[in-house]
């Protein structure tokens, strides 16, 4: 007598299906997902290259530096903008997304399916940790050196900058060296520019030049600028008006030394591993800000799909409103939290993490709010 055995192909192929259908669920909100964030993230990155190329075309206009230096800080500030632009767009992508689902009635194709809303965080989730890695490249090692060449390109720039090349009429920054420049004309002849004036401010006071006749040579890279002055005279004004001094003089040298404390240390174009074994505040702040900006990419994304919710006669507006405020203040936390650790009020623990406690609780509040009201209903 044949003893019949239950087959167990059937369960394997419904297993099967189980991971199929996750895949499916992932790869389709990941689609709905991207569309945005490629289209967003364009645009964001277009408005900022635009905005960066109009102030450095203008020091192109003026002589202050050259065109090919002017793309290399609009290509090295668009870098370090991705820090930011990435998990902005993700955010409202993800929220955008979200919200149409439920719009168009999709979210409830998908409950009535056995999806739930943990289970969308959850593939929410998987994709804002690929967008997050890259953030963390951008910010670890990208950021430091985007802001390495950009202080080399502008110390190159003051170097090799030629004021005869400029127009008149205009106040000119000498860059580090405190000096602010103005000149009514230029005789390119004699390399000389005509009716000058230089001042200087600091703590005790402040430092005005005038000059019939200046020359500032160019220098090459390294060589500290000199400035020559003739015929004309130095106004010393103390901050407390008792010691104001005027001479006057038939020649006069400047040497328009770059601060040092500015040329040999720049925090932000610093390696992360040096931040690391720092001490100081802000080098603390630098770097646990330079290594929290994955987690905040995570945190936002997955912030969106609560935030999201919305019925199929309720406009979009509403929740994005609400979801813009989350957002403009979960960077405004990040802001104040930062300048706290800055000035010590605040110990490296919890440090910058603590700008994300409540972004965090935020989230799980709302999770929670959600299965609440099914409970309620069953």
């Amino acid at each position: 007598m044949a003893i019949d055995i239950p087959p167990k192909i059937p369960i394997i192929h419904e297993q099967a299906e189980l991971g199929t259908d996750a895949l499916i669920i992932d790869r389709y909100l990941s689609y709905e997902i991207l569309r945005p964030f490629i289209v967003g993230m364009g645009l964001l990155v277009v408005i900022f290259t635009g905005y960066s190329a109009s102030i450095q075309l203008g020091q192109v206009e003026s002589g202050a530096i050259p065109i090919s230096s002017a793309i290399s800080l609009i290509l090295l500030n668009t870098l370090v903008s991705l820090e930011v632009l990435l998990p902005t767009a993700l955010y409202f992508s993800v929220l955008t997304s979200i919200t149409r689902l439920y719009r168009d009635s999709e979210m409830i194709s998908l409950r009535a399916a056995g999806v739930s809303e943990l289970r969308i965080v959850g593939s929410v989730f998987k994709l804002s940790i690929a967008v997050a890695v890259i953030v963390a490249v951008i910010s670890i090692l990208g950021r430091p050196w985007a802001y390495q060449k950009t202080y080399q390109l502008e110390f190159e720039a003051l170097s090799e900058f030629d004021l005869l090349e400029t127009e008149t009429g205009q106040f000119i920054n000498m860059a580090n060296s405190g000096y602010v420049l103005f000149a009514k004309g230029i005789d390119k002849d004699k390399g000389l520019l005509l009716n000058v004036f230089l001042s200087r401010s600091d703590e005790k006071g402040s430092e005005l030049i005038y000059a019939k006749q200046a020359k500032l040579p160019s220098v090459e890279l390294g060589a500290k600028p000199v400035a020559e002055f003739y015929d004309g005279y130095i106004y010393s004004l103390d901050r407390n008006g008792q010691r104001d001094v005027t001479n006057r003089f038939n020649h006069l040298t400047i040497h328009l030394a770059v601060r040092e404390e500015e040329k040999r240390y720049h925090r932000k174009a610093e390696p992360t591993a040096t931040l690391l074994n720092s001490s100081r505040p802000k080098d603390i702040a630098e770097y646990q800000a330079r290594i929290s900006s994955p987690l905040a990419t995570v945190i936002l994304a997955m912030l969106a799909v609560p935030l999201g919710r919305t019925g199929t006669r309720q406009t979009r507006f509403g929740s994005f409103f609400i979801a813009v405020v989350v957002y403009a203040a979960s960077l405004s936390l990040v802001g104040v939290v930062r300048n706290w650790l800055e000035q010590g009020s605040i110990g490296p623990t919890p440090g910058m993490w603590a700008a994300y406690i409540p972004p965090a609780l935020l989230l799980i509040v709302l999770l929670n709010s959600q299965q609440l009201q099914k409970l309620k209903r069953s």
